[in-house]
C-alpha cells in the first residue's frame, strides 16, 4: 500500500528544536471520583458500600430532557488522561480492586437475554438488572427500588449510562446486545481489565515521546499527545474482523496529498475482481487502472476477469475526492503496510462500531489531525495550511523533518479518572472469551459495500 508521487516535488522542512518535556509530578494524579449522594440513594449491597470510588456513574433522580434523550454518538473519551500514562495506570490499578471484590463476593446476579426492555415495562427481569447495574456502581437508589419490577426512567438512565460505557447503541432499553454485555460476569470483566492492564503496561515501555499518535481500534478512536496530555481525539474506521487492524509501533515521515491507492493484492483477489464480474463498468467508474508488475498501463478490455492471476495484474485508482484514500495519506512505514487516510465514506463515521476497513485507519476529521502533526514544519505554524494545499488541486508529499511516533493498539478496558471502568466489545475476539465479543445490534445499519484499505 504505497502511493505513487513520481511527478510531484518533496518538500523540504527543517527542525525547529525539541519542544521541552513536561515534567510530571511523583505519584499518580488520576481525577477525584465523584462521591455517594445522600442517604435516600444509599445502595443495597452493604460491603459494596465500602469500596474506594462507589458511586460514579450513578443517579438518584432522573433529570435528562426528552431532547437530551435523543441518541447522541458521545464515543471520544473526554479526559485529557492518555492511555499511555501512569494517571490511567493508576485508575485501571484502583479499578481491578474493585472488581476484585465484587467477584471475590460472588459478583452480580445472572441477567438473561430476552424480549426487550423499556419504560413502563413490569417484568421479573428487571430486578437482576437493577441489582447488576447497582453491584457495578452504576445505579444508586433506595434499598426497596431493587426489588421492584418497574422499568422507570431512573432504570432508563442507568442504562443509557451503562450504553455509552460499554460503546453500544445508546437507547435507554434492555436490547440484546445490552443484555448480552450486562450478562458478562464479573470475574469476566476482572480477566478483561487485568488482560488489558498488561497491554497498558506493554504501550508504556521505555520512553514515552513528548508528542505522539495512538489508534484504538477496539475503540474506535485516535488521540493525539503533545506534553503528556492528549490535544485531539478523532473517531476512527479500523479493520474488519477478518482484515483486522494490527498492533502496530511506527513513525509518521510524510502526508501525501491527493495520493494514488495501489490496490493490495489481497483487496484486488478477494474485493476488486469479484466486483468486477459483478460489475464490468466498475473499475472506470472508479477511475482504478491496470497495470502490469513493471508499470505499463493495461487495456482493461484485454482481462479475462474468470482466470485473474493478481501478482501480474496491479491495480491503481487516480488520485481525487472518489479515491478510496481520499485527499491525504499519512504515511507510517511498518512492516504490516497500514496506514491513516481520508476516506470518501464519511458517512461511516455516524456509526459506533466501525470495523469496516481492509486493516487501514481512516481518520474523521484528518486535516485537523495532518496540521496538527506538521505543525512544526516551516510554513504550518497556522492553521489553513492543509486546505490550501486541497484548494490548489496538486499533488504534494509533505516530508516531515520531525517524525511522529505512532501506535496501532486493542484496548477493550480501561478505566476514567472519575474511577468509572469502561469496556468495549472484543470486536476482533482477542480477550479470548466468547462471551466478551457480544451480539451485533440488529438495528444498527449496514455498511455499504465498497473497496477500501
Amino acid at each position: 500500500m504505497t502511493s505513487n508521487h513520481d511527478d510531484t516535488k518533496r518538500s523540504k522542512a527543517r527542525a525547529h528544536g525539541l519542544s521541552r518535556r513536561a515534567i510530571l509530578s511523583g505519584g499518580t494524579a488520576g481525577a477525584a471520583i465523584v462521591a455517594a449522594g445522600g442517604a435516600a440513594a444509599q445502595s443495597p449491597f452493604g460491603w459494596l458500600e465500602n469500596l474506594a470510588g462507589q458511586g460514579f456513574g450513578g443517579n438518584s433522580k432522573p433529570q435528562r430532557s426528552e431532547q437530551a434523550k435523543a441518541e447522541s454518538l458521545n464515543d471520544l473519551r473526554a479526559d485529557r488522561i492518555p492511555w499511555r500514562s501512569d494517571e490511567m495506570m493508576g485508575t485501571v490499578d484502583r479499578a481491578i480492586e474493585r472488581y476484585e471484590k465484587i467477584a471475590a463476593n460472588g459478583g452480580w446476579p445472572a441477567i438473561q437475554v430476552g424480549r426487550l426492555l423499556r419504560v413502563d415495562d413490569d417484568d421479573d427481569r428487571v430486578v437482576p438488572i437493577k441489582r447488576r447495574l447497582g453491584m457495578s456502581g452504576d445505579l444508586r437508589a433506595p434499598q426497596s427500588y431493587f426489588s421492584n419490577t418497574r422499568f422507570d426512567e431512573r432504570l432508563e438512565e442507568s442504562v443509557r449510562s451503562f450504553q455509552e460505557q460499554f460503546g453500544l447503541r445508546v437507547t435507554g432499553r434492555i436490547d440484546r446486545p445490552t443484555a448480552a454485555q450486562l450478562a458478562v460476569p464479573a470475574r469476566a470483566r476482572l480477566e478483561q481489565l487485568r488482560l488489558n492492564q498488561r497491554r497498558l503496561r506493554d504501550l508504556m515501555t521505555g520512553r514515552i515521546e513528548d508528542r505522539y499518535v495512538l489508534v484504538n481500534a477496539a475503540a474506535f478512536q485516535l488521540e493525539a499527545v503533545e506534553n503528556h496530555q492528549v490535544q485531539l481525539r478523532h473517531r476512527v474506521i479500523a479493520g474488519k474482523p477478518d482484515r483486522q487492524t494490527p498492533s502496530v509501533k511506527a513513525s509518521i515521515r510524510a502526508l501525501n496529498f491527493f495520493p494514488f491507492w495501489n490496490v493490495p493484492d489481497s483487496v484486488a483477489t478477494l474485493d476488486l475482481v469479484p466486483r468486477v464480474r459483478k460489475e464490468p463498468e466498475y473499475l472506470e467508474k472508479e477511475h482504478i487502472r491496470a497495470y502490469t508488475p513493471r508499470g505499463e498501463l493495461i487495456d482493461l478490455k484485454s482481462i479475462n476477469w474468470d482466470n485473474v492471476d493478481t501478482k501480474h495484474v496491479r491495480f491503481k485508482q487516480d488520485p481525487g475526492p472518489h479515491n478510496a484514500l481520499g485527499l491525504v495519506r499519512i504515511d507510517m512505514p511498518n512492516s504490516d503496510i497500514v496506514y491513516m487516510h481520508d476516506t470518501p465514506m464519511k458517512q461511516l463515521f455516524n456509526q459506533r462500531v466501525r470495523p469496516f476497513s481492509a486493516g487501514c485507519v481512516r481518520v474523521q476529521d484528518v486535516f485537523t489531525l495532518v496540521e496538527w502533526i506538521a505543525r512544526h514544519e516551516p510554513g504550518w505554524e497556522q492553521p489553513g495550511r492543509a486546505q490550501a494545499i486541497v484548494d490548489n488541486g496538486q499533488a504534494l508529499d509533505v516530508m516531515l523533518s520531525r517524525q511522529v511516533p505512532v501506535y496501532f493498539a486493542y484496548l477493550t478496558a480501561w478505566a476514567e479518572g472519575d474511577g468509572k471502568a469502561v469496556f468495549r466489545p472484543d470486536v476482533y475476539g482477542r480477550d479470548g472469551l466468547s462471551e466478551l465479543v457480544g451480539e451485533r445490534d440488529p438495528d444498527a445499519p449496514a455498511p455499504p459495500v465498497t473497496l477500501a484499505p
